[in-house]
């Protein structure tokens, strides 16, 4: 039986770190070798990191990035590696190389370059316009990279009906909800309808505001999974392909052999370029058996925060994060995120309560903080917020106490955080989610300062959902449920609730999914049966709301459609969709 194996290393690469990617490349060849596999691929971009944005601009990371594809090259004796690299040739190329036995075999050029949501692709690389057929032990491999493979009738299709069995795809797919499932939908798709094994070998890792969940996964010609990488986590997939059930699929469907007949006639036919003609002849050692478990929505969540806070602040050299505890729901997900990221050890809580904190508020902090085995700083901004005031009388005299008093007491915290991060070199995790960013029911220079923003991206809903998953994987009250059920609020004022200034959370998150995320206008959203006054003042909110996320810092990217890359609004912008 005519096999290939392959092994897909799904590794987790650093941007501009193109040493210690080159040297994990290495290392997973190694690897690679003693498990005698026929191919081994990497990720899109592996050797510089994915997305590099503008370092592409600069001429010297192009060139390290070429000297150590080379070392590379070297290293690729007794195999053939597909790797991303960055090529230069007459202009600049998200590219992938070829290499087997210590030389470069060929270059696939990406030819589909996404330019929606976070790529912008378009901005730094010219399109590929050839994609050539490898063979590699006598098996057609077409090469491509990422886009390529969500074009229903593109690239993979060319290659196929050229004589390709299996089609390669380096990627890196950034995840968000639901991107999993559809991602797979998509791969049975392209695998059944061109009746080729399709070997998909997805980045894994966090990288600012986006994180990759890994996922790689090969399916067969008929669009049936053979075998999935692990999710959130660096991994090594490994296959042995039956290339045969490709060539009976294929000649037993007549209306197949027609049109790859008809295709040697247009533009998209691939030139063949031959590696290894002899496949492999002697038997190899058995493959050891996989079994994952698929994840829960929550649990895919949960995880993608995890990694992306420990990459942000890993890669960005911090060692501990620091994260203001009121004793509410938000900051408990922080916090326990941030320990299952990065330890006990490297977690520190603060108290700040103020003579609006309730005792249950100050409470829970401390029973959080123990159950975490975090440490916990208690200091009181009392004495500091009655200072403001007292400063602030003059100036304040006649008018009445709003919300200019409430937010002292919030941006009093914030400076307290940010001095012991400026003292400790501690990086601050702020605690705001989705809902409050939408609506701008946050603090310029208050609870929106600090280094990383979490669960920016987390509608409040979805905060209690995960709070709860959490508590399950502890099998007890991990995060204390007094906390869960307590009433929402910011305790800037006697007897607040969230609900003052907000829609309840239950009403507010399907209209700022609507609104925000499938740009749907207030008319639409109210025939979902909303209260019309309701939505135009959650649209209101939104709108008005823009100047303050702008100067919010980045989060973790949960949703389809996030606020910064995803989502472009000018500030200054006198269009009133409601």
């Amino acid at each position: 039986m005519h096999r290939l194996r392959i092994g897909m290393a799904q590794i987790n690469s650093t941007v501009g770190d193109l040493e210690g990617n080159t040297r994990k490349i290495l290392e997973t060849v190694a690897e690679a070798r003693s498990l005698e596999v026929d191919l081994l691929t990497f990720p899109e971009l592996a050797i510089c990191g994915y997305p590099p944005e503008d370092l592409l601009l600069k001429p010297q990371f192009i060139e390290e990035n070429l000297r150590f594809l080379d070392q590379v090259v070297e290293h690729s004796s007794g195999l053939t590696i597909v790797v991303g690299f960055v090529d230069i040739k007459d202009d600049i190329y998200n590219a992938a190389a070829v290499l087997h036995d210590g030389k470069l075999a060929g270059i696939y050029h990406k030819i589909s370059l996404p330019n929606y949501g976070v790529f912008d692709e378009n901005r730094y690389f010219q399109a590929g316009d050839e994609c050539p057929i490898y063979i590699i032990k006598g098996v057609g491999v077409g090469v491509n990279i990422c886009e390529d493979i969500w074009c229903e009738t593109g690239v993979a299709t060319a290659q196929a009906y050229s004589g390709a069995e299996v089609i390669v795809n380096i990627s890196a797919s950034p995840y968000h909800l639901g991107r999993g499932d559809f991602r797979e939908r998509m791969l049975e798709s392209r695998a059944s309808n061109n009746m080729a094994i399709v070997a998909y070998n997805n980045l894994v890792g966090g990288q600012d505001e986006l994180v990759f969940d890994g996922n790689s996964m090969v399916l067969d010609e008929k669009g049936h999974l053979i075998v999935r990488g692990k999710q959130f986590e660096e991994d090594l997939v490994l296959a042995d392909l039956d290339v045969e059930a490709v060539f009976q699929t294929r000649f037993h469907d007549p209306q197949w052999r027609k049109d790859a007949l008809s295709l040697k006639e247009q533009q998209w036919h691939a030139t063949r370029i031959v590696i290894s003609e002899t496949p492999s002849a002697a038997p190899k050692p058995p493959l050891p058996q996989r079994r994952l478990e698929v994840h829960s929505l929550q649990g895919d969540v949960y995880d993608a925060l995890v990694l992306g806070t420990r990459d942000y602040v890993c890669k960005n050299g911090f060692e501990k994060v620091l994260i203001g505890l009121s004793g509410g729901i938000d900051s408990s997900l922080v916090a326990a995120i941030a320990v299952d990221a990065l330890g006990p050890l490297n977690v520190v809580g603060v108290a700040m309560p103020s003579r609006y904190s309730s005792s249950a508020s100050v409470s829970d902090a401390e029973l959080l903080s123990y159950n975490l085995n975090i440490k916990l700083l208690n200091i009181p901004i009392d004495n500091v917020f009655q200072s403001y005031l007292e400063v602030l009388a003059t100036s304040f005299k006649g008018t009445e106490p709003n919300a200019a008093e409430e937010n002292i007491q919030a941006r009093i915290r914030g400076n307290i955080l940010m001095a012991l991060s400026n003292k400790f070199e501690w990086i601050v995790l702020t605690t705001g989610n989705k809902s409050e960013m939408a609506t701008g029911y946050t603090t310029l220079y208050g609870d929106m300062a600090g280094g990383f923003a979490v669960i920016k991206d987390v509608p409040k809903t979805m905060v209690y959902e995960l709070t709860k998953y959490r508590n399950s994987l502890a099998g007890s009250e991990f995060i204390p449920s007094t906390i869960i059920e307590k009433t929402p609020s910011a305790e800037l004022r006697p007897e607040q609730k969230d609900t003052d200034t907000l829609p309840a959370y239950e009403v507010l998150d399907p209209i700022l999914t609507a609104y925000v995320e499938e740009d749907k206008s207030v008319k639409q959203i109210v025939t979902m049966g909303i209260d019309k006054e309701v939505v135009k003042r959650a649209a209101r909110l939104v709108d008005t709301s823009e100047y303050k996320r702008r100067q919010a810092p980045l989060g973790i990217k949960i949703t389809p459609k996030a606020f910064g890359r995803d989502r472009r609004l000018p500030i200054t912008n006198r269009f009133q969709g409601y």
